[in-house]
This record gives structure tokens, C-alpha cells and sequence, in this order.
């Protein structure tokens, strides 16, 4: 991922000083528990331990001539050990380290994400109560339906984000993986309690069956579960992005001190960061099928996932985190237009009371297909005519003769559009 979409603390997990060190000590951990068993010295072990330095720059260079990455790390570990380096990644493979180094990479990314989510969710809790009885028009197909409140839009935010936490607690838990089972998963030339001991070490479980990696169906849980995240960002965002349109003016991102809009109208005050996550939502859900494909692999392993692994871990990881700190960003500093939305309630007048007297008239005994076309011809009256829908519906013969002037007047009111508002928002935050 390039840096302008990258935050540092996720950086660090996927740079490749992280998933050096996370492979050396995967190493290391195996060739502890083998002497436990007593198949290398300890003293070996400990001279490791004491001297083996990660070089990046090096591995590198000795990439260039071998062509493999885990062979010229493992060279590279040695150079720096010297003699007793021999006793690393005995009976293992290169995905017994890649993988498990990964399934560490994986836990701390989604913990990071995780936590970030969890932020994200707090300041929608905040808007959320702060505008819970803030009058906005509702749209339908961006048509003016009823009144809503723009509490509960924030409210439906956070209950997203609140479920996208729920699914990020399960691919946490079926990432958090290793295995050091050998080159297709018979564990032949290793006893298992050293894939026991480096899971452990690592803060993983063990695989309980593995080819020569870690089965990818986990890894598409991941990926999943972060374009589901990126996809509730982009609902968001796309909201946003429509109340800041000029003709709507009812909520807009902050804008900062010496920010400019445009090279050319020193004006505009454009909604940058929703637009920057809707853009980067649809990475998320490429990477989400890429992830998929990845799954059905030739027998025990071939290598046509390494490839796309390789720039996904961190891409999709660094793009989630950075959307995240970018609507956390948007959340908090929104700047919300109460008298705005109640300009735009009053543009369609009263007309959009229609369902609540719908429902008079039915309770007053009229069919609900006539009580639907009396309270549509007044509708359009008012309409046509400028006139409100309670003086449209004064004027109907067919409504007038089964509802009051006060029964008109009471179902126009939109108070009693929120009634239940308290009772939704009670359900959300049990209090």
C-alpha cells in the first residue's frame, strides 16, 4: 500500500522488519522445543538466540541470487549465528515459518482493526444520542418519504459498526493459526509437540489439518469480513456525501483551517473523505474474491495464492485501518444543519403525513385501496395547488366526511411521527 493510505501502527505490522523477526522467531521457538527433546543442543540454542540479527537489506541481496525468500532469510539468519545456525528449520518447510509468521501478522492486524473499529463505534453512539431527536426528512429511492430523525440514521451507523465488531472477534479467532507440520502436513519428520510449543509461543492455535499451509478458507474469512467493514464505511460515507450536496446542506465533513477544495474554485467545500472511502471499499471487496479464488489450490499446495498474498495482507489491512481513522475523523468533526433539515421537511409541506392518514381512514372503516386513492388525490392537490395536505384533505369530500378537522390537523403533526424513537434507541443502548 502506498503511504498516503497507511497509518504507522498498522504499517509496522505488515513491513517487512515485522515479518522477518515474526519468521526468526518462529524459528527459534522450534528449535527450542527440539531440544527439549533433546534432538539439538540447547547450547546451540542459546548461541542463536544471543546472535541471529535480521537484515533486511541482506536478504534481499541474497534473494536476488537464490529466488526464494525463506532460503535466503534462513542464509542471512546464519551469516549472523555463525556455525550453530545449522540446527534452525530442521524437518520444517518454508510454510511451516511463512504461515505461522502470517497467522501472527493476521492477529495483530485485526486487533488493530478491531480497536479502531471499536473508536468508530463510539462516536456513533455519540451522534447518535446527541441528535436523537433532530427532525430529517427521510428518502426513499432520494424522494421524500416521512420524517426520521437524524439520531437514528447515526444510530443505524453504529449498530453496522457494532456487527462488523462481532464478525472481526470471529476472523480474529479463525486467523490466529500456525502449523509446523512439514512439506505436506504428516508432521514425518517432526514430533508434534513442536508445533504445540511454537503455536504457544506465538499466541496461536495449531492447525489440525494441514497440507503444506494452513488451508486459505481462514484467510477468506479475513478478507470477508473486512470488505463487509469497508462496505458499512461506504454506506456511511455515501450518506454523507448526498447530505452534503449544496441542494441538501443538512450535514458536512469538516473542513480544516488553510484546506482548499479545488485548484480552481477557491469555494468549493468538497466531502473528500467519504469519497475516499467509497473509492477504497471497492479494493476491499476485490481482495475479498481474490481471497476465494485462493482457497481450491493444486493437492497439498501450489504456489498460484503466494503471489496475491503477498500485496493483499497488507493492502487490504493498511487500506480498513486508514478508512477507519478517516471516518473516526468524519464522525467526529461533522458539522450537522438542524434548520436546514427542517427547511428541507418544509418543501414538501405536510404531504409527507400521507401514511398516517392512510391509516385514519382505514381504522375509520374504509377500504384500504380507497383510503389510498382519497389521500393520493389530495396529495396532489396540495401538490398542484400549493396548498398543505391538511387544507387539501379539508377540501376532500371523501376524507371529510370519516376524519375532523382536528383528527386532519393531528395526523399532520410531526410529533407523532416519533413516538417510538425513544423505545428504538432504548433497544440499541438497553437504557
Amino acid at each position: 500500500m502506498i503511504s498516503r493510505y497507511s497509518k504507522p501502527e498498522m504499517a509496522a505490522v505488515w513491513s517487512e522488519e515485522n515479518r522477518f523477526q515474526k519468521m526468526l522467531e518462529v524459528e527459534i521457538f522450534a528449535a527450542e522445543a527440539m531440544a527439549k527433546l533433546g534432538l539439538i543442543p540447547k547450547k546451540a540454542v542459546e548461541t542463536v538466540k544471543k546472535k541471529a540479527k535480521i537484515n533486511v537489506e541482506r536478504i534481499n541481496e541474497i534473494e536476488l541470487t537464490v529466488k526464494h525468500d525463506v532460503i535466503a532469510f534462513l542464509s542471512a539468519v546464519v551469516e549472523t549465528t555463525g556455525p550453530d545456525g545449522r540446527f534452525l528449520h530442521l524437518g520444517m518447510t518454508s510454510s511451516d515459518v511463512l504461515d505461522t509468521a502470517t497467522g501472527a501478522q493476521l492477529k495483530e492486524s485485526a486487533q488493530l482493526i478491531i480497536l479502531e473499529t471499536k473508536k468508530l463505534a463510539s462516536l456513533l453512539a455519540k451522534l447518535a444520542k446527541k441528535y436523537k431527536m433532530t427532525p430529517v426528512m427521510g428518502r426513499t429511492h432520494g424522494v421524500h418519504a416521512e420524517p426520521t430523525t437524524f439520531g437514528l440514521k447515526a444510530a443505524g451507523w453504529y449498530c453496522e459498526i457494532k456487527r462488523s465488531i462481532e464478525r472481526l472477534e470471529i476472523a480474529l479467532e479463525t486467523v490466529s493459526y500456525g502449523k509446523i507440520s512439514g512439506a505436506v502436513g504428516t508432521m514425518a519428520h517432526l514430533n508434534p509437540s513442536v508445533e504445540q510449543y511454537v503455536c504457544r509461543k506465538m499466541g496461536l492455535k495449531s492447525e489440525p489439518v494441514s497440507t503444506q499451509i494452513i488451508p486459505r478458507d481462514r484467510h477468506s474469512v479475513y478478507f470477508s469480513t473486512i470488505a463487509h467493514l469497508g462496505a458499512a464505511l461506504e454506506r456511511i460515507a455515501v450518506e454523507i456525501r448526498h447530505l452534503q450536496r449544496t441542494e441538501v446542506a443538512e450535514a458536512e465533513e469538516p473542513f480544516t483551517k488553510g484546506q482548499k477544495g479545488s485548484s480552481a474554485m477557491p469555494h468549493k467545500r468538497n466531502p473528500i473523505i467519504s469519497e475516499n472511502i467509497c473509492g477504497l471499499a471497492r479494493l476491499l471487496r476485490g481482495y475479498a474474491v481474490t481471497a476465494m479464488e485462493n482457497i481450491a489450490l493444486w493437492h497439498e499446495r501450489d504456489i498460484s495464492h503466494s503471489s496475491t498474498e503477498r500485496i493483499m495482507f497488507p493492502d487490504a489491512s493498511l487500506a480498513v485501518h486508514y478508512m477507519l481513522k478517516r471516518m473516526q475523523t468524519l464522525a467526529e468533526g461533522l458539522s450537522v444543519y438542524p434548520e436546514n433539515m427542517q427547511a428541507n421537511l418544509d418543501k414538501t409541506k405536510d404531504v409527507i403525513f400521507s401514511g398516517t392518514l392512510l391509516l385514519s381512514l382505514v381504522d375509520k372503516g374504509l377500504a384500504r385501496e380507497a383510503a389510498y386513492a382519497a389521500v393520493q388525490a389530495a396529495a396532489f392537490d396540495a401538490r398542484a395547488n400549493k396548498i398543505s395536505l391538511e387544507e387539501a384533505c379539508l377540501r376532500s369530500a371523501d376524507i371529510k366526511k370519516l376524519l375532523t378537522s382536528k383528527e386532519i390537523k393531528r395526523d399532520c403533526d410531526l410529533k407523532s411521527q416519533y413516538k417510538n424513537i425513544g423505545h428504538i434507541f432504548k433497544r440499541i443502548f438497553k437504557k
